[in-house]
């Protein structure tokens, strides 16, 4: 070969005689296990080596979600030196090629990543990128294939078990997500990906309590993370205290101080911020605190009608199309939503057919931002279930809030009945949410049924004085 032999951190060869070139790639590696701010560091390896195959195909990469416009010329350059490139190189070549694409084929990826893993079984970050691709493909049971394939060979890795325990708490299986999330927090206390999802399985469970107290010591660390995992993870603070019935002015708090306080910051990526605002005052507007927030929707309503917002993801697309249209920005809404649909047509029969409930939901939150509850409710439909629409790329706690809109709009609609068995059903699953117990005490005051609102009342009240004070 050309050039030189160097290895990466994971031991596999790369075909360039560049020290600094190698140790910009394993920076990059940490920096995307660890949600780092700094991924931009990839960008040093082909200024240190242009004809690393590696080095350009991941700087394309990461181009890809930074500045698009850049991706392309990087990627050619990998291509273009293709020959001289060690099979890993090319495994990683083909692997992301396919997962940047424009019309990209998921299970192609899914394939390619699949095979990749199966011959370089420590590459973490192929591995996370793989679990990218089966998130938004909503499929956990793939993701967690994968990583139960390369974990014989990455069981002292730190970061493996943060990477093992989303599948599973996706999967419902909460208690082994717990363990793999422990064991990943035993080994590396500063990763924000295992405290994430420690908090999931302490959420899921009604440990709300708990579950902030965890998330708040470990938040010191988070100063370095990238913006989406930041504000996420406080996102899921701002939930505990919201579903263990704390003060709003909790809530407000973590909004001000640690989700829109972001935005202040220069490396910051918006839509990152957005989404975890969004999705947070969607569940604050469903359980009528808005007025506490005073305007604070319509000021980030006003940004997000930049279009440079849009697109970049179905689950803030959506989120923002109920953003605009309960703030009075209809035709912003009204153009956003267009859009989503022209893109649906512009996809393989395949995938029109897997984003057909995530079409359904945009337009159903567009209706209920609008305050249109009746054309909301025939969207979503009488058998509707939130968890149908993981394809917008969001994890079954933040599609939750939809399952409550659809609760609500059933109950404002007269279908009381139907109301009271669907959050029954809920409640059997997680007994632990005052809000549901508040639903379902409605719904049977509705129905006339005084005795029964009242013993539901009562637990509602033991509920809301348990978690905290």
């Amino acid at each position: 070969m050309e050039g030189g032999m160097k290895v990466d951190k994971w031991g596999y060869e790369v075909n360039t005689s560049s020290d600094t070139c190698i140790s910009a790639i394993n920076a990059f590696y940490d920096q995307v296990l660890s949600y780092g701010r700094r991924r931009s560091v990839i960008l040093e390896a082909p200024a240190h080596d242009n004809n690393c195959v590696l080095a350009n195909v991941l700087a394309a990469c990461y181009l890809c979600s930074s500045d698009p416009s850049k991706a392309p010329s990087r990627l050619q350059a990998a291509n273009s030196r293709l020959e001289q490139a060690t099979p890993y190189e090319k495994a990683v070549f083909d692997a992301v090629s396919c997962f940047i694409s424009e019309d990209r084929d998921d299970d192609v990826a899914f394939e390619l990543h699949s095979k990749l893993l199966k011959s370089f079984p420590k590459d973490l970050v192929s591995l996370k990128r793989a679990q990218v691709l089966c998130f938004c493909m909503a499929r956990p049971d793939l993701s967690l294939n994968l990583v139960e394939q390369v974990l014989p060979s990455n069981k002292t890795e730190e970061y493996i078990y943060g990477l093992l325990a989303f599948p599973l708490l996706e999967l419902g299986r909460m208690a082994d997500a717990e363990k793999a999330a422990r064991k990943g927090y035993e080994l590396n206390k500063q990763d924000c990906w295992t405290h994430h999802n420690l908090c999931h399985v302490l959420q899921y469970e009604c440990h709300f309590k708990e579950a902030v107290e965890f998330m708040e010591a470990c938040s010191s660390s988070w100063d370095s993370c990238l913006s989406f995992m930041l504000t996420h993870n406080w996102w899921h603070v701002a939930l505990c205290y919201m579903e263990g019935h704390s003060p709003v002015e909790r809530i407000l708090e973590v909004y001000d101080h640690h989700i829109w306080k972001e935005l202040e910051k220069v490396d910051t990526f918006g839509p990152e911020v957005y989404l975890n605002a969004t999705g947070l005052f969607l569940r604050v507007h469903v359980r009528g605190q808005m007025d506490a927030f005073g305007d604070r929707l319509k000021i980030l309503a006003k940004l997000l009608t930049d279009r440079a917002n849009w697109y970049i993801e179905w689950h803030l697309d959506i989120l923002v199309l109920w953003a605009l249209a309960n703030t009075g920005k209809i035709s912003e809404a009204e153009e956003l939503l267009e859009g989503l649909k022209s893109r649906i047509v512009k996809m393989n029969k395949k995938k029109q057919q897997s984003m057909q409930s995530g079409i359904l939901l945009a337009e159903a939150m567009y209706e209920y931002g609008r305050g249109n509850d009746k054309q909301a409710l025939e969207l979503l439909g009488p058998d509707f279930d939130a968890d149908n629409c993981k394809t917008i790329g969001a994890s079954g706690e933040q599609l939750a809030v939809f399952n409550e809109v659809w609760y609500c709009l059933l109950l404002n609609n007269g279908q009381v009945t139907k109301a009271i068995e669907v959050i029954e059903k809920q409640i059997k699953a997680r007994d632990g949410i005052p809000f549901l117990w508040r639903l379902l005490e409605r719904g049977y005051k509705l129905t006339g049924r005084q005795e029964v609102a009242i013993a539901i009342s009562e637990k509602a009240k033991v509920l809301e004085t348990a978690y905290f004070t």
